[in-house]
């Protein structure tokens, strides 16, 4: 079973970057929580027909968020993705009877950590090493800022997941 993650709220008057970190954390709190106390099998199961997007799979899939853009745009670091393959492009939503909490969970946790580690040798106006599809870099305020929307969207599907689940609703 999960556990639950405490969430700060972000401070009402930050300074920008404050506020950009804190609302980030906020959503990768948000999403713990999402999952807490809930089974392996649970956390797999899809619960809105006709979808079969899950719990577990949007962990793994975060997971992969994390790392693309703080590691891979950000530092143009040249990683394996975690879960997807030429294959299978969305390999991270996939999962089976063989996918676990522990496992999604800790590559979570240590793509945060780099993202938080990457971050922290840059400023906000910094800017990224890889660049976009149009040949533009990103700076770090913009890839902080997708990545609260890409949270918070997430977070929305998590909210749906969860409420079909168990019943368990709220932030």
């Amino acid at each position: 079973m999960t556990t639950i993650t405490e969430r700060i709220s972000p401070a009402t008057t930050a300074a920008e970057r404050e506020m950009l970190e804190g609302w980030l954390d906020f959503h990768r709190a948000t999403l713990a929580r999402k999952c807490a106390g809930l089974t392996d099998e649970q956390l797999r199961r899809p619960s809105v027909a006709p979808s079969g997007l899950t719990l577990l799979g949007l962990v793994r899939h975060m997971a992969e968020v994390e790392r693309w853009w703080f590691a891979e745009v950000m530092e143009d670091l040249k990683l394996p993705d975690l879960y997807s393959t030429e294959e299978d492009r969305d390999g991270d939503f996939h999962v089976t009877e063989e996918h676990t909490w522990a496992e999604a969970e800790s590559s979570w946790r240590t793509e945060i950590a780099r993202a938080k580690e990457i971050s922290a040798a840059h400023g906000l106006d910094d800017l990224s090493k890889n660049l976009s599809r149009k040949g533009e870099p990103f700076n770090l305020r913009w890839i902080y800022t997708h990545m609260i929307e890409e949270y918070a969207r997430h977070n929305g599907h998590a909210d749906l997941l969860r409420e079909c689940l168990d019943g368990v609703t709220g932030e």
